[in-house]
Order: structure tokens, then C-alpha cells, then sequence
């Protein structure tokens, strides 16, 4: 297998961002009869590639699995791999074979003929070009997020999909926690009625990472925000909300206006942390501080999604969403449902748990405290994603999902840079979302 790095290329910078105006789904070809692979499998065989923070939590989380074999490891950091190779013999599983020789290792790793499923928590500029790889040799990705950066990724993810049938899942680990899948049962019971509005964030104070000057998450984070600008990490607000109101299921996102706030918050950080001469201060960040984003769905609902990793501000995802009968809201927790109460006063979300508790946090919920990973969720995703393989379901996040979802990012830039005009969504099932069934409240 060729090295094919450079056929996919990561679109950067204000200048690619406007270039999306306008773009449209018409013109791509129709989905091909690819049917999504439905074959069981008795255990499920994975390569995990990145194994930095995120890639090590989830390689330590798969192995408390059931049905689960850690075949090989890939990281541009050789003592990395071998560290987690050494963790897997402790546990007293086979040693994974370690793949480290650069950057395009993993393209070795994906040779293997072993291998069901390969987890990818790389730095963002490579999810896209190693999802299609991992696809293209006939294995199953998994992908951090977000999945892609440009509308030329989102396309290139759907098209490899649908040609190969393998799946590619991006990993929004905020769909599988307790409160998230609790809303998501609600919904589904018609508990607030018809959708009409959600609310998400991603609103984390992430400044200290600019001191990752030489690895780290840090070290390649913080140049996005010298060239781009919008909501650069949308997916952990709005996964969720997607999911509530069925989008790629009976609606789907049609189009969008943003605006960002000044932005300030980085450089004060770098004055406050660096000296003068330090590469920080000589940065010019333009990535406004607060991103807001207002999108309207095909059926007429709106969504407002925010992104703010920049200022000291308490962390949030605001979680909202809105019915004719009552709404639920996040960061606090809080609910009104009408005929339950009066609906000008927030009533106890705990009264609402025993009727309401999602099945399968029920199922797992202790466990997944037990093993951790962002309250319990990362485990709940995991294991979901291994049911789902073993007994050969459809995933409950699949290739349009990570499309659209990713697609809000260089399409929140193209609208700032134009002074908030509306963009279209392209519409990434070309059609078929009218016809697909919702997502199931599973057991």
C-alpha cells in the first residue's frame, strides 16, 4: 500500500473557508447499493493508532471488554508504544505488535489481515486521510473527533463508506452520557412534545494547553487558532441534539448563519505566560473567543450551537432542548414539563430518573462508573460500538452523522468571514434521510 498522505488535502486557513458558500450536494453521485456490513463476529479484533491521552484511555477501556483482542499499536512515539504495548502484557493479553516508524506507520498496520476495527485518536488533520485509509483496506474505523475538516473531508468519508460498506463511526462520546441518553429516552417518549429548538456547547477553558509547546494536545491545537476561524470543535454540544431531533432520520440540517466574537483571550494568555520573543506572542490569533452558530433544520426547527475555549468561564455544554410540552436543560440540570408541575418553576430532574433512565445506561451505567472516562460515557461508547460489531447491528452513529455534524466547522467559518450569510448544509445522504428510521432507544 502507497504512502497516500498528501492525496487528501487538509484545507486550512480563512481563505478555504470562503470557498464554501454555495456548496451544494447536487452535484455528487448517488449513493451506490453498498449494503452497511451486518456480519456478526465472536470477537472483535482492533489496532488503535495515537496513543496519547485519548488513544490510551480507550486502549486501557477496551480491554475490561468482553470479546475484545488488542492486535497492534501505532505511535510516532516509539517509547509510547512500547509503554502501552507493556500495559496490554500486564493485563495478561498477547503483546500487540508496535508500529512507530513515522508518520505513515500506520499504513503498515493497516496491511494486516487480522484486524476487524481500528481506532483513530490522531491529531484532527489526519482523521480524515486515515479513516479512508483504514476503510479502503477493508477494516472498520473508528475515528475521533471531529471526523473531518473541510466539506472535501465530509464527502470523502461518505463516498469511501459507501463504496467499501465498511463502517466509519466518529466517536461523539458526549451521545452515550447518562443525562444525554436520559433526554435522548424522554424525546422519543414524546415527553416535550414536538422539537421545536436545541442548545449545545462546547465551552471548556482550554488556555493552559498553549503551553504544549513541543508535543502534546496543545502543541498542535493551538495553531487552528492562528488560521481559522467559527466553531472549530462543534460535535460534543451538537451530537446529541442531532440525535434528539432525529437529523440524518426524518430531518436534517439545512442551513446555518455564525458569528464569532473578537478574538483576545490567546494572545492576553501569551503576554500573561510567555516572554516577549516566545513563538506564542508572536502569534496573531483569529479565532473569536465565543463562536455562535444558528442552524435551521429541513423541518423547521433551529439549533444554536457555541464553541469557547478561550476564556475563564466555568465548563458547560448547555444541552438544551425544547418541545411544545416542556423542555430539559443542561449545566444545571433543570426540566419543565407541562401537566407535571408549574411550568414557571424548574422541577427535580430526579423525579424524572426511574421513568426515564435510558436502558442501556441502566445495563452498563455501574460498570462504566467503575472504569471512568468523562463519567462513565467513553466506557458506554465503547461497549455499545463492540455490541454492536459482535452481533452485527447497525452503529448508533455512522458515516452521514460524522459528515454532518464535522461539516458545521469550515461551514461556521465560511459564514463568519462573509459576515454571518446563511450556508447551505450539503445534504450527505442525498436524499435518504426522509426515509430512515430514528434511532432506536436500545437495551
Amino acid at each position: 500500500m502507497s504512502d497516500r498522505r498528501n492525496f487528501f488535502k487538509v484545507l486550512g486557513g480563512i481563505g478555504a473557508g470562503t470557498a464554501l458558500l454555495g456548496r451544494r450536494s447536487e452535484g455528487r453521485p448517488q449513493a451506490p447499493s453498498v449494503p452497511s456490513p451486518v456480519e456478526p463476529m465472536e470477537t472483535v479484533r482492533f489496532g488503535l493508532v495515537g496513543l496519547g491521552a485519548r488513544g490510551g484511555a480507550h486502549l486501557r477501556q477496551l480491554l475490561l471488554l468482553e470479546g475484545v483482542e488488542i492486535k497492534a499499536l501505532c505511535d510516532t512515539d516509539a517509547p509510547t508504544a512500547r509503554e502501552h504495548a507493556d500495559y496490554c502484557e500486564a493485563q495478561g493479553v498477547a503483546r500487540p505488535e508496535e508500529y512507530s516508524n513515522g508518520d505513515s506507520d500506520y499504513l503498515r498496520l493497516l496491511e494486516r489481515d487480522d484486524l476487524d476495527a481500528v481506532v483513530l485518536s490522531t491529531p484532527w488533520k489526519w482523521h480524515t486521510p486515515m479513516a479512508v485509509d483504514t476503510m479502503l483496506s477493508g477494516k472498520h474505523a473508528f475515528v475521533e473527533v471531529p471526523a473531518a475538516l473541510t466539506l472535501d473531508d465530509c464527502w470523502a468519508l461518505v463516498e469511501t463508506q459507501e463504496r467499501t460498506g465498511r463502517h466509519c463511526m466518529m466517536m461523539e462520546n458526549v451521545c452515550y452520557g447518562r443525562e444525554e441518553l436520559m433526554v435522548l429516552n424522554m424525546c422519543r417518549q414524546g415527553l416535550f412534545g414536538e422539537l421545536t429548538h436545541g442548545e449545545g456547547a462546547y465551552i471548556h477553558d482550554l488556555r493552559e494547553q498553549m503551553k504544549d509547546v513541543e508535543r502534546g494536545t496543545g502543541h498542535w491545537r493551538t495553531p487552528y487558532h492562528e488560521r481559522r476561524t467559527g466553531n472549530l470543535y462543534p460535535t460534543h454540544g451538537l451530537g446529541p441534539i442531532a440525535q434528539y431531533m432525529n437529523i440524518n432520520r426524518g430531518d436534517r440540517f439545512d442551513y446555518l448563519t455564525s458569528m464569532s466574537s473578537k478574538a483576545l483571550g490567546r494572545a492576553l494568555y501569551a503576554r500573561e505566560h510567555f516572554p516577549p520573543e516566545h513563538a506564542r506572542n508572536q502569534a496573531r490569533y483569529v479565532a473569536g473567543d465565543m463562536s455562535t452558530t444558528l442552524i435551521q433544520t429541513a423541518r423547521g426547527r433551529s439549533i444554536m450551537v457555541q464553541w469557547d475555549t478561550t476564556t475563564p468561564r466555568p465548563y458547560t455544554r448547555l444541552n438544551l432542548i425544547q418541545g411544545t410540552s416542556g423542555m430539559f436543560g443542561g449545566y444545571p440540570h433543570r426540566i419543565a414539563i407541562e401537566g407535571r408541575g408549574d411550568t414557571h418553576e424548574w422541577q427535580d430532574l430526579e423525579t424524572y430518573r426511574a421513568e426515564f433512565e435510558h436502558p442501556l445506561w441502566a445495563r452498563v451505567g455501574e460498570e462504566a462508573r467503575r472504569a471512568g472516562g468523562h463519567g462513565g460515557m467513553d466506557f458506554v461508547m465503547l461497549w455499545r460500538m463492540v455490541y454492536c460489531l459482535r452481533h452485527g447491528l447497525e452503529l448508533d452513529q455512522d458515516v452521514y452523522d460524522a459528515a454532518a455534524w464535522s461539516s458545521i466547522s469550515p461551514l461556521s467559518e465560511a459564514s463568519v468571514v462573509h459576515r454571518s450569510r446563511p450556508v447551505d448544509v450539503p445534504d450527505f445522504t442525498r436524499g435518504a434521510w426522509r426515509g430512515r428510521e430514528p434511532l432506536a432507544v436500545v437495551s
